[in-house]
């Protein structure tokens, strides 16, 4: 649920890229695309009995228990949880459940492919907060993409044809979240690991999940939901590990366009799971938004201002 954007955060924070293997990276983003479209199966799966914050109450326990099994295993252990930053990972994860909620919400309001669609609008809320929270420059090129990208999603939700919904209101919300939560892993990531960011994350979330989940009145989960809340925990980490290790075979603008192959996917899914029918103009509206995103990837790179 949108840790692919915080693994993309996090690549765009290392080093340059000592190997390009776009072969290996489409295999990795292949991982990234099982993962999330599971997620989304198993996300309808809980969501019949439980709320979206209980579901992430478990789905972090599930991931703070994978997540301590690998600091154990790693040489630093758990000395690389310490943060001198926890202001930053307190905004971060503020904005992430906000965006995991609203995206929970979302899917059981939309079909997959045009929720799919509006995710894809994350790099242009970014392209937006980047100069405000950033310093980024906001160039030409980056307002046409934006406009672009913003006609796309009116193809894709089709006002005056079809009633917007509180769906598409909520996809659109989510990938502004995510956008933000982008925005603070890639200040996060000059600073901690990625499993400090990781460990933080489950705790945190975990919290915000369990207090929140107290309003409607929390539900421990029957026998037959154990395996799909697995699911949406354990897919959690797999597509932000998988996007990541593909980032690190090949840089953005290569990886970027495999992701597209996560709208046919999901939206085949969606008509053999669910019977959603495959709607042509989800596509030509993801595509329109995809060339946004791809416009701004292949441009001149400016440098921050000084802040």
């Amino acid at each position: 649920m949108a840790d692919l954007h915080t693994g993309a955060a996090a690549a765009g924070a290392a080093a340059p890229l000592p190997v390009y293997r776009p072969v290996l990276a489409f295999l990795w983003m292949l991982g990234a695309i099982v993962s999330f479209t599971l997620m989304a199966v198993a996300g309808r799966a809980v969501q019949v009995e439980l709320s979206s914050f209980e579901v992430m109450f478990w789905r972090s326990l599930v991931g703070l228990g994978i997540v301590l099994a690998l600091l154990s295993a790693s040489r630093r252990g758990l000395a690389q949880v310490r943060t001198q930053h926890p202001q930053l990972h307190v905004a971060r994860n503020v904005f992430h459940f906000t965006g995991q909620n609203l995206w929970l919400a979302a899917l059981m309001l939309l079909p997959l492919g045009q929720l799919v669609a509006l995710e894809f609008t994350v790099p242009l809320w970014l392209l937006l907060l980047a100069p405000l929270m950033l310093g980024e420059r906001l160039t030409g090129r980056k307002v046409l993409a934006a406009a672009l990208g913003f006609s796309g999603v009116l193809i894709v939700a089709q006002p005056g044809v079809q009633p917007v919904s509180w769906g598409h209101l909520a996809g659109l919300a989510a990938a502004v979240g995510f956008a933000l939560n982008m925005v603070y892993t890639k200040k996060l990531m000059a600073y901690d690991s990625v499993l400090c960011v990781l460990f933080w994350m489950s705790v945190l979330q975990g919290l915000m999940g369990l207090g929140l989940s107290f309003i409607g009145g929390f539900t421990w989960p029957p026998a037959s939901l154990w395996p799909w809340l697995a699911v949406v925990g354990v897919t959690g980490l797999t597509a932000h590990f998988s996007l990541t290790t593909a980032l690190s075979y090949a840089p953005a603008s290569t990886v970027a366009p495999m992701e597209f192959l996560r709208l046919p996917v999901i939206s085949v899914v969606g008509m053999l799971v669910y019977a959603e029918a495959l709607d042509p103009w989800v596509f030509v509206g993801a595509v329109v938004i995809f060339g946004s995103n791809y416009l701004t990837m292949t441009g001149k790179r400016d440098a921050p201002r000084p802040t």
